[in-house]
């Protein structure tokens, strides 16, 4: 009881010895230990009476709080008991990439037209072209190189890039980086045709050729930048060149209102298609996105089948028509990405992306590579027939070839389209049986593009001779009608294959 006071608590005078009128007074004992409270104010506290200078103490009762029952703690588990969530992955390529791409590389990129084309009725869907074989080095690899070039630091700017492969990646290094201040060296080998040479010098790079072969001039070019101090750069899966590439989807889908689908070329380290596919799936996943690769080089087609991008692959394509895709592989992550994103995957052969180049040069008045026309070639083959009706967006992604390769594909495109016909028949060698042959040909209203007389061959007959002409007609309709006409005319005649 009062257990409390024996604490001792300054409630008096100011001096704890000080004396009081009642002398010493205790806790209920007289004559012990004087307490520091005054015994007029004990009644303060209600318990107390004086009676003879002696305080009478009274029991009391203090009604204490109800008892607080403390939980008990809680189990200790160990931490190989919880079940542990798996954080998510983060993103390779994600759209706020693309779109940090697309305002980095704004004011050194120009942006393409997406047109609707003359093809359209012709193939029963509304075709527009992404024309990105118009920008300065005539390819849309400058997306993403010019992105991965202001990526790089200070420092790598300060000491310069270096390229060894003869490609539209090598030629948008060679431009962008002389634009940008950045030194730029160009090592190829001798075999490296002069108008190419003469391109990158053009651009403001240091050529420098070295090696009989392109293995050669790519290890002379890892030495320099070793030694140098240089960027050693060779088109890869980079994520800021896979943003730059991604930036042509942002803009289809700024052009071409309602789109519905979107026929990319899975050209050369695939990134074109990766690319564009993040941006499109994000801005809407009901549209398709569809990869087209050559026939005699199926390399995403064939590492979707084994679930694993392939290294190697045992085929022999044209290396004239598609040396952009020989020179490199699939990546990893941008075979994740086409696995994760690209609706669909298909081949074309030469022949078809031939004539697709003959379709540009007819219709659009563009001449493009096999590589810039393989999206049309897959609408032209036929093998895209659920996108009939629909509106379609086809990317041309380069035109970027040499002249006698071009007069070539278009003279094979010719042959393959059934415009151009050769032909031999047996004349008589009276008079003016020439200029008869020469006169039917001319009411056909068909090109004479080469013919030769032959007067002594094995298998004419006597005093017969063989000639040969080479035509081309406006289309197949006319070419069936000729072949009708003269077949009717001259029942020796021989249709030759060419």
């Amino acid at each position: 009881m009062f257990s409390l006071f024996r604490e001792e608590l300054y409630l008096g005078p100011s001096q704890p010895g000080s004396s009081y009128k009642y002398g010493p007074v205790s806790n209920g004992t007289v004559g012990r230990r004087p307490t520091l409270i005054e015994p007029e104010r004990l009644k303060d506290f209600g318990v107390e009476e004086l009676l003879n200078g002696d305080v009478k103490v009274h029991e009391t009762k203090v009604a204490m709080a109800p008892e607080v029952v403390l939980m008990d703690p809680p189990k200790t588990r160990r931490v190989s008991e919880f079940r542990m969530i798996p954080r998510p992955p983060a993103q390779y390529l994600r759209f706020e990439d693309i779109s940090a791409a697309a305002f980095r590389i704004q004011s050194g990129i120009q942006k393409t037209p997406c047109t609707y084309s003359r093809l359209s009725k012709q193939y029963g869907m509304e075709i527009y072209l992404k024309k990105e074989h118009l920008h300065y080095t005539g390819s849309v690899k400058e997306r993403g190189v010019l992105y991965l070039l202001t990526s790089l630091t200070q420092e790598q700017q300060r000491m310069g890039v270096i390229v060894a492969t003869d490609c539209n990646f090598s030629m948008a290094v060679a431009h962008h980086a002389v634009d940008l201040k950045i030194p730029v060296f160009v090592i190829m080998p001798s075999s490296c045709s002069s108008p190419r040479l003469r391109i990158y010098r053009d651009y403001g790079a240091m050529v420098i050729s070295y090696g009989s072969t392109g293995r050669d001039s790519q290890n002379h070019a890892c030495h320099l930048a070793r030694e140098n101090g240089y960027l050693y750069l060779e088109e890869d899966e980079n994520a800021a060149y896979l943003a730059g590439l991604g930036t042509v989807g942002m803009e289809i889908y700024e052009q071409v209102p309602k789109l519905e689908a979107v026929v990319i070329p899975a050209a050369g380290q695939y990134g074109l298609l990766a690319g564009t596919a993040a941006a499109i799936k994000h801005l809407d996943s009901r549209i398709l996105v569809i990869g087209v690769e050559p026939e005699d080089f199926p390399l995403l087609l064939q590492s979707l089948k084994t679930n694993g991008p392939i290294k190697d692959m045992h085929s022999n394509p044209n290396k004239k028509l598609y040396g952009d895709l020989m020179e490199h592989s699939l990546g990893v992550n941008t075979f994740q990405l086409a696995k994760k994103l690209v609706d669909k995957v298909i081949t074309v052969s030469e022949e078809d992306s031939l004539v697709a180049m003959l379709r540009f040069q007819e219709f659009e008045r563009s001449t493009v590579d096999t590589e810039g026309a393989m999206g049309l070639a897959a609408i032209l083959a036929g093998q895209l027939p659920e996108l009939k009706g629909k509106k379609v967006a086809v990317v041309v992604s380069s035109a970027n070839m040499e002249l006698e390769v071009v007069r070539q594909c278009m003279d094979r495109a010719l042959v393959l389209d059934n415009r151009i016909s050769k032909f031999s028949v047996q004349l008589g060698e009276w008079p003016g049986d020439m200029a008869k042959l020469l006169d039917v040909l001319t009411r056909e209203d068909v090109r004479l593009l080469d013919v030769c007389h032959r007067r002594h061959s094995d298998k004419s007959e006597l005093f017969k001779a063989k000639v040969e002409c080479v035509v081309e007609t406006r289309d197949k309709m006319q070419s069936a009608h000729l072949r009708k006409t003269l077949s009717e005319r001259y029942p020796s005649i021989c249709w030759l294959d060419r």
